[in-house]
């Protein structure tokens, strides 16, 4: 497999959430992943389920030979460690989420598996992030640079994705 860039969304609230998302760097680096880019950090409302604590999010983006199954695997592993329940109902709270934004150059469409995200143009708590770290890269099925796409989304729900600490504040 060759080396080529990938971008990740990852995603915590509960328990110590900057703590989950550290961590998560970390071993996304320790399993072959070496990030080499990290957004801001940014806090918003959840999604899908509304009852559950405010989430942090960032976006990553590194290098990487892993294919898109080895990632997932690795992504779910990392979960895991992290207290994940898998079996809890979907949207709602949960210590670690880390899905595949984009991986350069490919598209996935499986079952349990689709890259670029499915929902990855809808989702500003997604995008305003990732632009951090991707703003110039071209979602490979809309077309559009990941910049553009967070420019679509209404004022109003960009707004709610809110910065609470600069780019850098994971080795602070």
């Amino acid at each position: 497999m060759q080396t080529r860039r990938v971008y990740l969304a990852l995603g915590s609230n509960l328990g110590d959430r900057r703590a989950h998302l550290r961590g998560a760097i970390e071993e996304l680096r320790a399993g072959g992943v070496p990030i080499d880019a990290v957004s801001a950090l940014y806090e918003t409302p959840p999604w899908g389920v509304q009852d559950q604590p405010a989430f942090l999010n960032i976006a990553v983006a590194g290098s990487s030979d892993l294919d898109a199954r080895a990632l997932l695997v690795l992504a779910k592993r990392i979960e895991a460690a992290h207290g994940r329940d898998f079996a809890a109902e979907r949207w709602t709270a949960r210590p670690l989420d880390i899905d595949i934004a984009l991986i350069e150059g490919e598209t996935v469409d499986e079952p349990d598996l689709v890259a670029p995200h499915v929902l990855l143009a809808e989702r500003s708590f997604v995008l305003v992030p990732l632009a951090d770290v991707a703003g110039d890269a071209v979602h490979p099925i809309l077309g559009v640079t990941i910049a553009a796409l967070r420019a679509a989304r209404p004022p109003a729900e960009r707004a709610e994705v809110v910065r609470v600490a600069e780019e850098g504040w994971e080795t602070a």
